[in-house]
């Protein structure tokens, strides 16, 4: 994916409806992919229509879809204990994948709970996560869109990754969060055989800020390194967001995002060089 760089769509307005003017500036300010996280935490269902208008308006804009950010639910929860609500948790992450696959993408961002207990609820979590996940899997495979679970703060993934196979479930590592944990890149390390999609940005270790890279405290030469010997094939994949940079319009915010995305992949071409 050489001369390739992907942009989150959200990132100036979270979850935003109506992407066609973000999709804009992201193909103007020099970005060839997406990572597509409108209505990352709504019930939404898109319709075919909608989805075959999305596909149009990125291919209008010069713009593929590198990943996109499926959605845990409100209403629709794939962990809730009622199995009505998991159920249509189940069909909400289905719609997704069908809109990933629409889109020409193979993978599909999901958050895990950050719960490490076995306590009672620690055990109705991993019962119905396992449930939704058993029966999310003909239909993922199927439709060929693997799921890749997200690094969170604390979240305990290893579980997810154990059961189940590579061609299903896969790693995405962020290295905010990477970055609040005590050695992100350590862990990410151990997993490495699993990555399959990267969100990249920074903080100053204390909270999730989804900064540009380089104006914070993740350790980027370590991160690149471990990402050029993974089996992760992709171009770098911003996901920034302007409330908590200087800048005054998108404009420039835009275009430090694409130099420190240009800076990122030259050390990540050059690594896989090597």
């Amino acid at each position: 994916m050489s001369g390739a760089l992907a942009m989150v769509t959200s990132y100036a307005v979270p979850r935003m409806e109506e992407p066609e003017p973000y999709l804009v500036r992201i193909a103007e300010a020099g970005f060839t992919h997406i990572h597509w996280g409108n209505l990352g935490k709504r019930d939404y269902l898109y319709t075919p229509a909608e989805m075959e208008d999305i596909r149009l308006m990125l291919e209008r804009h010069g713009l593929r879809l590198l990943d996109l950010h499926g959605t845990n639910g409100i209403e629709k929860r794939w962990t809730a204990t009622d199995e009505a609500v998991r159920r249509e948790g189940v069909e909400l992450i289905q719609n997704r994948i069908l809109l990933t696959e629409a889109l020409g993408s193979g993978v599909m961002v999901m958050h895990i709970e950050p719960h490490r207990g076995d306590d009672e609820y620690g055990a109705v979590y991993w019962k119905q996560l396992f449930a939704s996940l058993d029966e999310l899997r003909p239909f993922a495979l199927e439709h060929r869109v693997r799921i890749a679970v997200e690094l969170g703060q604390c979240d305990p993934l290893d579980r997810v990754l154990e059961k189940y196979e590579p061609e299903f479930v896969g790693l995405c590592y962020d290295s905010g969060h990477g970055n609040r944990r005590p050695d992100g890149p350590g862990w990410l390390e151990t997993h490495l055989d699993r990555l399959i999609s990267i969100h990249l940005h920074d903080n100053d270790g204390s909270y999730d800020q989804h900064r540009v890279p380089f104006t914070g405290t993740v350790d980027w030469p370590r991160v690149m390194e471990l990402i050029s010997r993974s089996p992760y094939d992709g171009c770098v994949s911003l996901e920034c967001e302007m409330k908590f940079e200087p800048y005054e319009t998108e404009e420039e915010f835009l275009a430090a995002s694409f130099e420190a995305g240009t800076r990122l992949t030259e050390m990540l071409e050059n690594l896989r060089r090597q």
